[in-house]
């Protein structure tokens, strides 16, 4: 005699699910393995370019100051800053590298009585390729021992930037 046994849709639903649930954890624990045992190995490298310097010249032909120094008084230093870089570069400190002169056309003006302060209200962007005009209000100042052989000289304050990109 031939016996069939009939299974219930719910025992197959239930056993399917239970297998789909077995699949999923094995599934997990097969990639959560592979993720934290894979070892991966490797080499990088960059470059940093070289930064050309930012000159300072005196102002050229077109240039012109809009303050005079007198003494007792201060004037605008107008600094001319030309960036040869492909980037801006911004201007985070200016300082005094030198004795106060002037121009060859006043010979007589040995004691100048002129000192450069450092301006306060830096930085300053200069744009890539270019060169531009950057006024530092005030900071030049002529006290009175300048001699009178220094009436309309030209000053040279030299200076240095510091510059970063």
């Amino acid at each position: 005699m031939t016996k069939t046994v009939r299974i219930s849709r719910t025992g197959r639903l239930a056993r399917a699910a239970a297998t789909t649930v077995a699949l999923c954890i094995l599934g997990g624990v097969g990639s959560a393995y592979a993720y934290w045992a894979t070892i991966g190995a490797g080499s990088g490298s960059a470059s940093n370019g070289t930064m050309q310097t930012v000159t300072v010249d005196a102002l050229v032909p077109g240039d012109s100051p809009q303050t005079s120094l007198v003494p007792g008084g201060t004037a605008d230093v107008v600094l001319r800053v030309t960036n040869p870089n492909p980037h801006a570069v911004t201007v985070f400190a200016v300082n005094s590298n030198g004795t106060v002169t002037a121009d060859a056309a006043h010979a007589g003006c040995t004691t100048t009585g002129v000192t450069f302060t450092p301006p306060s209200a830096l930085p300053a962007t200069i744009p890539a390729n270019t060169s531009l005009l950057l006024t530092l209000p005030g900071a030049a100042s002529m006290d009175v021992t300048s001699v009178s052989a220094c009436q309309g000289a030209q000053f040279h304050l030299p200076v240095t930037l510091e510059v970063r990109k």
